[in-house]
């Protein structure tokens, strides 16, 4: 198994876990716009500047463009800057509070450190553009953030990936779900409408292929580190990941 392949899960699951956080609600709340949506939008998007919502769409890719569109305009009164500046800090927060006491994080900083310096930012602009955020002096919070930033790097591949497969992003979201939701409770969550098409054993064929070509784009990230120490990094994400997730 590739480094890639043996972190994907561990990766998507601590990045993504701060955007659910007690911080990342305060952070929502003050957008002064209720709802998940508006201030996660507004926080994960605000690298990319002031900008039209279809670029944040083109950058999320998944998410349905009017919804997209809805939870952008109504958090304008925020500045990208400032947004980006706030959930990064919501970011490293959850990272202080949930590995405050995990002996590894260093090390583990180190590592991640390493991938996300000599990765190639082309096919993805939320990873250029949350790499260029300042980075957390602690250990802890800069191991958060750097998962954040790996996890938006697979995010921009697989979306390279989903397209060359021949899948719409819809079909993506309802083949893969989500730890926490089906395949339909999560393209609700991602604003499309029903009725949704059929997934057929074609379609999950292609997804199949779009998570190997996935792993192949964002293979040479992780080159940079020698076998051992790829072997190390899974292991440490694994037992971040058990930290992040057993503790409250």
């Amino acid at each position: 198994m590739s480094v890639a392949s043996a972190v994907k899960d561990q990766i998507q699951q601590i990045g993504g876990g701060f955007m659910f956080s007690r911080e990342a609600r305060a952070f929502s709340d003050s957008t002064g716009v209720p709802g998940f949506l508006p201030g996660y939008t507004r926080g994960r998007g605000g690298v990319l500047g002031e900008v039209d919502a279809d670029v944040v769409s083109s950058a999320f890719g998944f998410f349905r463009p009017e919804t997209v569109r809805a939870a952008w305009e109504a958090t304008s009164a925020m500045s990208a800057e400032s947004a980006a500046l706030g959930y990064l800090k919501v970011c490293q927060d959850f990272g202080r509070r949930k590995l405050a006491g995990f002996e590894d994080s260093a090390r583990l900083a180190e590592l991640l450190q390493r991938v996300v310096a000599a990765t190639d930012p082309v096919g993805a602009p939320l990873f250029a553009g949350w790499r260029a955020l300042p980075q957390a002096e602690d250990a802890p919070g800069l191991v958060l953030q750097l998962i954040h930033v790996l996890r938006e790097l697979r995010g921009g591949l697989h979306l390279v990936g989903v397209l060359g497969s021949g899948l719409t992003p819809l079909q993506a979201v309802l083949i893969a779900g989500s730890p926490l939701e089906s395949g339909d409770d999560h393209a609700r969550s991602f604003g499309w409408p029903e009725p949704y098409g059929e997934i057929t054993a074609e379609l999950k064929g292609r997804w199949m292929q779009a998570e190997s070509i996935t792993d192949d784009l964002i293979a040479p990230a992780f080159a940079v580190l020698e076998d051992k120490e790829g072997e190390e990094l899974a292991g440490l994400l694994t037992s971040c990941q058990a930290v992040v997730f057993g503790s409250r």
